[in-house]
């Protein structure tokens, strides 16, 4: 076993061997839900708490099944946060700790959030997502997909196009594609790239033809439509025209390209509809990988401790 501490915040401070053991494990993970009898009995008697202060109903189900087919016993606290709106996060996570939680999965809208409820918890925390930070558990199960699609990821070019700058999963898929030795570029309208994004060890186009040059993989990122991002974009229009992944910015990619994408998928925005219709968007891939890497994730975490010891 390579990791050591009871939480899982994300992959920044992560090593390439550690990520690898992630993924194998899910491997194993997919094995156990190929059965017909899909339940394992690693985290038995074991506590699952599911705090969301954002709402995702694909994440939130995600992690759900994962500790259920763990055998593990999941309460959802997401309706009591809103009735319980003074209780600071800490509070709230001493609450549930003290009653016996094993493990809390936290989604928060603060950069940092799981990081600090860890400090006062013994359960182990899970990052669900963090702010504009990371959500490291959707970019482990895009590297899954991208390692079954490609054999590995050395040597691959990986393009990154859209909003980085509110994407915490291109955050996460940049940290771990990077590691594992892919060829990472990225590509965007400039007010929606992160300040000096150079130092992560990306390239940067913001011609995107140029990004997805030869590229192996294509990453979109989910465009925000809330009013106040307005300022960062002239029109909705010129994005599409200059960035959205269409049969004709496809043409410069590799013949056996993929296109992936976190979801939910805003059709015609981030990819055109015939795109998203074809055999090289594999986004119903990634979705069939959401429950085997959260599995991975909890079980590793129960193997190395956490919660009642």
């Amino acid at each position: 076993m390579l990791l050591t501490r009871k939480d899982f915040f994300g992959l920044r401070d992560m090593s390439a061997q550690n990520i690898r053991y992630i993924l194998n494990t899910a491997e194993t993970m997919k094995y156990i839900l190929n059965q017909k009898n899909k339940k394992s009995p690693h985290l038995q008697g074991k506590s699952v708490i599911i705090l969301f202060y954002e709402a995702s109903a694909r994440a939130k189900l995600a992690y759900e099944l994962a500790a259920q087919h763990l055998s593990a016993n999941v309460v959802d606290m997401t309706n009591s946060i809103h009735s319980i709106e003074k209780e600071s996060l800490q509070d709230m996570g001493q609450l549930v700790d003290q009653m016996g939680a094993d493990f809390i999965i936290l989604r928060h809208p603060m950069a940092g959030a799981p990081r600090l409820l860890a400090d006062c918890v013994n359960a182990s925390v899970v990052n669900a997502g963090d702010g504009f930070n990371e959500n490291p558990g959707q970019s482990l199960l895009d590297l899954l997909t991208i390692k079954e699609q490609k054999g590995g990821f050395e040597g691959l070019k990986v393009a990154i196009v859209g909003d980085l700058l509110h994407s915490r999963i291109a955050k996460s898929n940049i940290w771990g594609l990077t590691k594992m030795g892919a060829d990472v570029c990225v590509s965007g309208p400039p007010t929606l790239l992160l300040p000096d994004i150079e130092k992560f060890g990306v390239k940067v186009y913001y011609d995107a033809r140029e990004a997805v040059n030869n590229a192996d993989v294509i990453l979109t990122t989910r465009m925000r439509m809330e009013t106040q991002d307005k300022s960062f974009l002239p029109s909705l229009d010129e994005y599409k025209r200059l960035f959205r992944v269409d049969d004709s910015l496809l043409r410069y990619a590799k013949k056996d390209a993929i296109v992936m994408h976190p979801g939910p998928i805003q059709r015609g925005i981030e990819i055109s509809a015939r795109v998203i219709d074809s055999k090289r968007c594999i986004i119903n891939d990634q979705i069939a990988n959401s429950v085997a890497v959260r599995m991975a994730i909890l079980y590793i975490l129960s193997q190395i401790g956490g919660g009642m010891q």
